[in-house]
This record gives C-alpha cells, structure tokens and sequence, in this order.
C-alpha cells in the first residue's frame, strides 16, 4: 500500500478525518498534550477556543522538536468535558492541519481531566520517517 489517506469503500466517508494514514517509519506516541504553558500554567481558563489553540501549539512545539510537522501525524484521540466542545477543537484542529492530510481521529467525552481548570486534551500519535 502507498503511504497517505486510507479511506476504503463501505465506510462512511467524513471531511474531518480520515479512518487511517500509511506512514512509513518510526511510531512516537507523545503524552496528552493540554492548554498548559511552559510554565505549567492553564492558558484560556474557561475559553475552549484559547485552550485549544494552545493545546496545537504545544502539540506543534514537540513535532518541531522531532524535526517532523503535522503531515508526521496518524492518529488523535481528543478528550473533551462535553461535545459542545467539538466546533471549538475542529476550528483549531483544521488551522493546525491546514495544506495536510487529517489524520484518523477519535473523540472521547470525560468526566474530567487532570486539571479542574483543562476543558480538553489531545492525544496524538505520529510516524517519524526512516532516514
């Protein structure tokens, strides 16, 4: 199979995600990544559209530090406090994968997260390329 989008007939077909991308490589599965900041501070109490933002920052920062971008990125798994999340972390999702390929993706609603203050966490898993 070639490396991309897999999407085969018989399921159902979404423009939010794809149900698997073929990588070639190494996995890495980083930790849930969150609205903190490098000081371990919540950015956005209370604004989801903040938090998600810096969630895809922080996820951002240690692809870079990978030296891969968002086409490295197979698979999330979000968790958020409740659905009425979901536009928020598509808004944010969509800018971060702008001019990439979407990864297949799973959403999860929780009773909560670590911290009181964190509205959602993204779990992401990505392939680094065999050099």
């Amino acid at each position: 199979m070639k490396p991309g989008p897999f999407n085969p007939p018989g399921l159902k077909h979404q423009a939010y995600y794809n149900h698997a991308v073929l990588r070639a490589g190494q996995p890495v599965f980083l930790t849930g990544q969150v609205a903190w900041n490098e000081q371990g501070e919540v950015v956005g109490h209370g604004d989801l559209d903040a938090q998600a933002r810096q969630i895809w920052a922080n996820i951002g920062r240690a692809l870079a530090g990978l030296g891969v971008g968002p086409e490295a990125v197979v698979k999330l798994t979000t968790y958020a406090l409740n659905r009425e999340a979901i536009p928020a972390l598509h808004r944010a999702r969509e800018a971060f994968f702008a001019g990439h390929c979407l990864p297949a993706s799973t959403f999860v609603v929780v009773a909560g997260l670590a911290d009181p203050a964190l509205l959602a966490e993204i779990d992401v898993t990505l392939i680094l390329p065999l050099n």
